[in-house]
């Protein structure tokens, strides 16, 4: 019989579904995921995205189900502009958004391209409207409250983004949030983690605050500079956010915001949560955006690398042997056509061991001795270090050739 922790497609830890351990869980009905790739996404250093590659990464997100795209910032130029438009015209399905600074000028521009909702952004916290903006703080609240009810006159689902929140002093933060909600507009309200400092265990602290003072749906937008984005943000949402902010990969500003990937699949597996996302194109996603940006991800990054479900270690190769064809989840969290990957592959370098010669031999119908064998494994350990890599069919092929007389 399955149990939520051990199915036909994952086996992750039991005590995830332990009562004690989902105590305190407060998840909402329904989370949604509100993708930045086209806005904080690009924000990465040197990611440019022209108007019809920012059209075919929508296109994508659509066909894997997220809910909300952010498909950019009018203001940053009349490409940008042009490409919201372009994708609200489309009808793809998701909930088209734009982003703006807390200028009148700038939700104009969001209005124009004819999104059914914008994020709204502004400096929270008392130091860096100080020292960034060199604002006096009522400035802050002032643009926050005309730009807000602007937005709301012009029919927009207004979402409050208060920069820097997580590194705000509770008290101002939470008097800005409660003026602009009651004096200017705000339908959902961001907590944002603008630079990664948000320890995990602050979270629950920080929602039930906001919360209290705050009768808004409560987004979540938090970065990785510690690599805790996904961490957090499925935090923030067991203790009663609704939206994550997120993007494929990682990608955006400096380490990049929270990534999706890791944030629906933990869901799906840890916690029993399943937001309709197509998790096997996960891969398909997660590459275009990387060949349209200009970067690469970690090969071995979880779900989406290329180089995830490669077994190099004998060890590991010797598990293989034993599980992969009646009992695959003893070598691995979730199955790999989950996720859209290709099924694990044993690959020769210095860590192999004694059964990935086995297995190379067969899956290439050659046969050698027991002596025979050792001394091939001795020869593909020596040609992987010489040249700093794995081998491949035609260097095994010759080791063996020359081995088996």
């Amino acid at each position: 019989m399955n149990t939520p922790w051990k199915t036909d497609r994952w086996f992750v830890s039991p005590w995830n579904y332990s009562a004690e351990a989902r105590r305190m869980l407060s998840f909402p009905e329904k989370i949604k995921f509100h993708d930045v790739t086209l806005r904080d996404g690009e924000q990465q250093a040197a990611v440019v995205f022209r108007k019809d590659e920012k059209i075919r990464i929508a296109e994508k997100l659509a066909e894997l189900g997220i809910h909300r795209i952010e498909a950019g910032m009018p203001a940053v130029s009349r490409h940008d502009a042009e490409a919201i438009t372009e994708i609200v015209k489309r009808n793809l399905g998701p909930e088209v958004f734009a982003f703006s600074r807390c200028m009148k000028e700038d939700v104009k521009r969001a209005v124009d391209t004819g999104v059914r909702g914008v994020v709204v952004e502004i400096p929270s916290s008392e130091h860096i409207i100080e020292h960034a903006y060199r604002w006096p703080l009522r400035k802050a609240i002032d643009l926050s409250i005309e730009a807000t009810k602007f937005a709301e006159e012009n029919g927009l689902y207004t979402v409050f983004f208060p920069i820097d929140a997580s590194r705000a002093e509770m008290s101002w933060f939470l008097d800005l949030v409660t003026t602009v909600a009651a004096e200017g507009h705000m339908d959902a309200l961001v907590v944002v983690d603008t630079f990664g400092g948000l320890a995990p265990h602050a979270i629950p602290y920080l929602i039930k605050n906001v919360k209290a003072r705050v009768d808004k749906p409560i987004e979540i937008h938090f970065h990785d500079d510690f690599g805790l984005g996904a961490a957090n943000t499925l935090m923030a949402l067991a203790a009663g956010g609704e939206v994550a902010h997120t993007s494929v990969s990682a990608l955006g500003e400096r380490a990049g915001n929270a990534p999706y990937e890791d944030v629906a699949l933990a869901l799906l597996t840890m916690y029993g949560i399943d937001t309709g996302l197509k998790y096997e194109k996960m891969p398909e996603v997660s590459r275009l955006v990387q060949e349209l940006a200009g970067v690469n991800v970690r090969p071995n990054r979880g779900i989406v690398g290329d180089m995830t479900l490669k077994i190099e270690s004998g060890i590991i190769a010797s598990w293989y042997a034993n599980v992969i064809d009646e009992h695959p989840l003893e070598l691995l969290p979730f199955r790999w056509d989950l996720v859209g990957q290709d099924a694990p592959e044993v690959v020769l370098g210095k860590n192999s061991g004694l059964d990935s010669i086995g297995i190379w031999l067969k899956k290439m119908g050659l046969s050698a001795g027991d002596r025979e064998v050792e001394e091939i494994l001795l020869r593909v350990k020596e040609k992987s270090f010489e040249k700093k890599g794995l081998l491949n069919e035609d260097e095994f092929r010759a080791i063996v050739r020359d081995v088996v007389r």
